[in-house]
């Protein structure tokens, strides 16, 4: 049986991808056009909040929640509304072009997730057997002092930010210990944005429910 993810896995993104800001950026409109064609019943969903919104909140900040189901497996993404700084975009800041934005974006990570284009995030410069020359690594991309895709989202979190979770935790009487194990971090604190995204869905979902 054919292994969809080494398929996809092995295609070369490299001229389709551009830079910004020292960051690569996979095109999402010519991502998901080589996964349709591929595997045409590949679909992807829109994660809205209880409101409707296509984007979710907690007073603070912002982030969208996608995911893209290829051959019957979904992977799930979270990704803050962020500007092109890549910091996290106020909570009454947010316009529905940066929400349009951040979900084209999480939506190329969830398919990278499932192949096409992973190496980026890994911070590599071919795909896995592309060529037999030795890919560029992350070690070798930080010697030039330039940021590379897979530290999009991975700035660490605010205080404000982490003020949130902490009365989410205190609400909810979740261990924040065990909280902060799952995702190896020494503190709340030291949560990424992407991390804290993820925390605050899946706290709220559960203490939602208790409710």
């Amino acid at each position: 049986m054919e292994n969809y993810f080494t398929a996809l896995n092995a295609i070369n993104v490299n001229d389709k991808t551009e830079k910004k800001n020292g960051l690569t950026y996979l095109s999402w409109a010519w991502a998901w056009g080589e996964v349709k064609k591929l595997y045409p019943d590949t679909i992807y969903t829109i994660y809205e909040n209880a409101d409707g919104w296509n984007y979710h909140s907690d007073g603070n900040t912002a982030w969208v929640k996608t995911g893209v189901t290829v051959n019957g497996l979904e992977h799930i993404e979270y990704l803050p509304v962020m500007d092109y700084k890549n910091k996290s975009i106020p909570a009454d800041a947010v316009t529905s072009f940066d929400v349009n934005k951040a979900i084209q974006r999480s939506l190329t990570k969830a398919l990278a997730r499932h192949g096409l284009g992973l190496y980026i995030y890994a911070g590599e410069d071919l795909p896995e057997g592309d060529s037999g020359e030795k890919p560029t690594t992350k070690a070798d991309k930080k010697s030039d002092n330039k940021p590379d895709f897979s530290e999009m989202a991975q700035e660490q979190i605010t205080q404000s930010q982490a003020n949130v979770l902490h009365e989410l935790i205190r609400q909810f009487g979740a261990d924040e210990k065990k909280l902060c194990q799952y995702y190896k971090v020494a503190a709340v604190e030291a949560m990424t944005n992407e991390q804290y995204s993820t925390a605050l869905v899946e706290l709220k979902k559960k203490y939602s429910k208790d409710k």
